[in-house]
């Protein structure tokens, strides 16, 4: 069923000339929660409840879709045509930092100005995947979330390791994870979208603050994970304590109490 999202409030945010819609909830510190293709599903939303639960502000920006409606194949498509073809998500480029980026930092920003705390969290999902690595630019970024990053989009060896970013943000990125900072990644092991060369990459770029959690689902695993499996913490979110998926959200939940609410 669609999400009305009327335990949001809806606020424009702009940047740069940029205004986009951003939905809110909750009170505390506060996590970005980018949608995954094709917007801000009900299971998006759901999620974002369990992150505000937590005791956190969710923000949830509109960047593609229509907020609240039931995915389908039609839908997914119109949402993800324009995607790929804009010049904000850059979705085959290769060592280049999405544009996006810049307004979403810029959200970040104000986020912790808003909310206070020692800083921000953020999860991107599939398009979205990878640009809490782009927003690790901003001191404010301290709990960043890749649930199957997806871009580039590509298949070829550099595309499959890239990370979508500049050398300059990448740069950055090592100096944040030097202060500090740990990288959460999500993946499930057969997905093709999310190649094991992009993990890797950021294991050898990251060292310990990285940590990839690399779901199984290769041809009759033990969990029954279907081999097209993509959405860790949404779609293919098998709600079960013990089953690989909830155990993978527990860990991001507890990685967003560790480092945005223990010192509070």
């Amino acid at each position: 069923m669609p999400d009305d999202l009327s335990d949001f409030t809806c606020t424009p945010f702009r940047h740069e000339g940029t205004t986009r819609d951003v939905y809110r909830s909750g009170t505390g510190p506060a996590v970005i929660v980018m949608a995954e293709i094709p917007g801000i599903t009900p299971a998006v939303a759901a999620f974002s409840r369990r992150v505000r639960d937590l005791g956190c502000t969710v923000v949830l920006p509109v960047l593609f879709g229509e907020p609240g409606k039931d995915p389908s194949g039609v839908y997914m498509a119109r949402s993800l045509v324009p995607a790929c073809v804009s010049k904000e998500f850059a979705a085959f480029a290769t060592g280049r930092t999405a544009p996006v980026t810049d307004w979403l930092r810029a959200l970040a920003r104000d986020a912790h100005a808003a909310c206070g705390g020692p800083g921000v969290g953020a999860v991107g999902m599939c398009f979205t995947g990878g640009f809490a690595l782009g927003m690790m630019a901003g001191p404010e970024m301290i709990a960043p979330v890749l649930s199957q990053p997806s871009l580039p989009i590509g298949f070829t060896g550099s595309a499959k390791s890239s990370v979508h970013l500049s050398d300059d943000d990448l740069a950055r990125v090592r100096e944040r994870v030097d202060e500090g900072v740990c990288v959460l990644g999500l993946r499930f092991t057969n997905d093709p979208v999310v190649p094991a060369e992009r993990f890797e990459r950021l294991r050898r770029e990251l060292g310990d603050g990285f940590v990839g959690v690399e779901i199984d689902s290769s041809k009759d695993n033990p969990w029954g994970i279907s081999t097209r499996a993509h959405s860790v913490l949404t779609e293919h979110l098998v709600d079960q304590p013990g089953h690989p998926t909830r155990e993978a959200l527990d860990q991001v939940l507890d990685f967003f109490r560790d480092r945005l609410l223990a010192s509070q």
